[in-house]
This record gives C-alpha cells, structure tokens and sequence, in this order.
C-alpha cells in the first residue's frame, strides 16, 4: 500500500512541476524535465547523501508513473486548473508519504535519528526546492508557509516507534502519515504562517 502511494506522490509531483513550467512558458520538454526533477528531486538528494544507489534509476516503474503523470498534465492542463484544490491533496499525501519512506531509508542505513528526520524532510520537499528555483521563483519551502514543519513533525512521530520497535506496524505507518495530512491541510486552510526575518527586531 505505501508503494502504491509513492506512486499517487509521484503522480502529483509529476503534474505541478509541468503547471508550475507551464505558467513560466516553457516548452514540452521543459515540462518533462521539471516534472522529474520535482518528482524525483527529493529522493536523488537524499540517496546521494546516503551515499547509495539512486532509487528510481533502479525502477522503471518510477520513471513510467512520472511520465505518465507529466503527459497527462500536459494533455489536460486546462482542466487541472480548476483541481488546483484536488491536486494540493495528492500533493499533502505524497509529501506525507515521502517524508516516512526518507526516514525509513535513514534509518536503515544507520543515521543518527536527527540526521533520518532531515532525510525524510529532504525527500519530500527539495524536489519542489529544485523546482521552484528552476522556474525563477522563491521556494515553497522558504516562503512563509507551513510546509516543511508537517514533516518534521510526522517524521519524529515516526522516529518515536522505531525506539518502541512499532514502526513497522501498519497502524502506525498510517497515523505517522495521518499526523503530516492533518498538519499540511490544517496549514492550507487557516492560513497558518511562519514569522518572516524582517518581523524580528
């Protein structure tokens, strides 16, 4: 189940880096290119700090969900406007899954749990970092909104069962995963921001 759901992450991520390429006036191939780095962004960086193979160069299965996510982006562009809503809620379920398989991976090669927790951070969200900049705008995750906390949160829930040797139990899996969606969307909804630099004085 979690696998399908990385796919479902992969799907989302796929489709935002071909709108977010659209809306800066890049060609086809602009939007393929934006597409993976957005969908697979996260997981490279994180593998290549682990020092370990690269995971979607090793599944080919990966690499067909993003291009099927990106062409059917750009085959329905004008319709995803309007789902803008829908796809920020595959968007919070990919993060919240990526974020639990980056923890996941940390810890199985012997990271300190800090260290596991940042890892899950880093693949959920620098794929949109890469993205963002990319494309010439401020990353997400630098502005003020409430993005990456949900996944540092979720992540060391997560960490927590690993010392009760219940991580891998699905019913934690899933409130780890839960915890991360009602964070993000709760975030989305109220507004919830982070202080800016220049607020402190």
């Amino acid at each position: 189940m979690l696998e399908a759901l990385d796919y479902i992450g992969l799907v989302a991520f796929a489709i935002s880096g071909v709108l977010s390429a659209a809306n800066r006036n890049l060609d086809i191939l602009g939007g393929y290119i934006i597409a993976f780095i957005t969908a697979l962004g996260g997981g490279t960086i994180r593998d290549l700090l682990l020092n370990v193979d690269v995971a979607w160069m090793t599944s080919f299965y990966q690499i067909l969900v993003v291009i099927g996510g990106a062409s059917f982006a750009i085959l329905f562009r004008g319709r995803l406007r309007y789902w803008r809503r829908t796809l920020s809620i595959f968007d919070t379920i990919g993060i919240s899954v990526f974020t639990i398989i980056g923890v996941q991976k940390g810890l199985a090669h012997d990271q300190i749990p800090l260290i596991a927790v940042f890892l899950g951070m880093i693949t959920a969200t620098f794929g949109g970092l890469l993205r963002d900049v990319l494309c010439n705008e401020i990353p997400l995750i630098f502005k003020d909104e409430i993005y990456a906390i949900p996944c540092l949160i979720g992540g060391s829930f997560y960490l927590a069962g690993d010392y009760l040797g219940i991580e891998n139990t699905s019913w934690f899996l899933w409130v780890s995963i839960l915890i991360i969606i009602i964070l993000r969307t709760l975030a989305v909804i109220f507004s919830w921001k982070l202080p800016l630099i220049k607020q402190f004085k």
